[in-house]
């Protein structure tokens, strides 16, 4: 590996820490302020309601006179908490079902392979919709909901790897040495799933974040008291009209900041990651 190309990989991995520890202080931060802000800071006052922005309300107040910093604040704590849920219990079913089918029997391949197209087969948001409303709505319904529609890209891509490894020349030697097909996907085959894995999972976060916000703004989601971010865009609706544009404005940038940094990581992380881009 020559100087530069060292240098280059070297920047790029530094650049992973850099955004990495920024997405996880932003993160934690937004997590612990939302934990540790009571129900007492939302309380409806009248006396300032439909404030613009200021230095005393930063995101300016609705019409309840609830300050919207601290309800956003609250907001994308519980969008974290949905997105940490369900992305990593989508990535370990990913991983389960796209190992299972590569290193299975014919029939379990295809059994899994129905079942993948199956359930990308039905609409995304009609199928959160269904799942959320069978498991009760609320947080456990949005959960339940996201977890179980997002390994499906992810199952594809890591069976697709897992097929391609097992007509690798070691993998050959490792059966004649007489190991069984568990020993080998222990051993061999998960360790060269870690990058895809953890790649698939960064990556899931924001989808999760979005399709939360997406299921709460469409009323399925969680219950209207509760400040998440799609409950505050979906009240906001009724106020754009009378020029109170700071009630979706300010919760959407925030929304969409912490999907674009986690994008970006995720996209970083492929390139430092993956051997067939990290010496791109």
């Amino acid at each position: 590996m020559s100087s530069v190309t060292a240098k280059r990989i070297l920047n790029r991995r530094t650049k992973i820490i850099i955004y990495a520890a920024v997405i996880f202080l932003v993160l934690l931060g937004i997590y612990v302020s939302g934990a540790f802000l009571g129900d007492g800071q939302i309380t409806a006052d009248f006396s300032k309601k439909a404030l613009p922005p200021s230095l005393e309300h930063p995101f300016g107040t609705d019409m309840l006179g609830r300050d919207m910093l601290v309800r956003t604040i609250k907001g994308l704590s519980v969008s974290i908490v949905v997105g940490v849920v369900a992305s990593s219990v989508s990535a370990v079913i990913a991983l389960i079902v796209g190992v299972v089918a590569a290193t299975g029997k014919s029939w379990l391949d295809h059994f899994m392979n129905w079942l993948i197209d199956l359930v990308m087969g039905i609409p995304h948001t009609v199928l959160l919709i269904l799942i959320s409303f069978a498991c009760g709505k609320g947080l456990k319904g949005v959960l339940i909901g996201v977890a179980i529609t997002h390994w499906t890209g992810l199952a594809r891509i890591i069976r697709s790897e897992v097929l391609q490894l097992r007509s690798q020349q070691y993998i050959e030697v490792s059966r004649k040495l007489g190991h069984s097909n568990w020993w080998i996907t222990v051993h061999h085959i998960l360790p060269h799933m870690v990058p895809q894995f953890l790649i698939g999972l960064i990556l899931m976060f924001p989808h999760a974040i979005m399709h939360e916000s997406g299921l709460t703004f469409l009323g399925f989601g969680l219950s209207p008291e509760q400040p998440a971010i799609g409950i505050i865009l979906s009240e906001s609706m009724k106020y754009l009209s009378t020029g109170m544009w700071w009630l979706a404005f300010f919760p959407g940038l925030m929304l969409v900041i912490i999907v674009l940094l986690f994008d970006k990581l995720g996209e970083n992380m492929k390139k430092i990651i993956d051997p067939y881009s990290s010496h791109e």
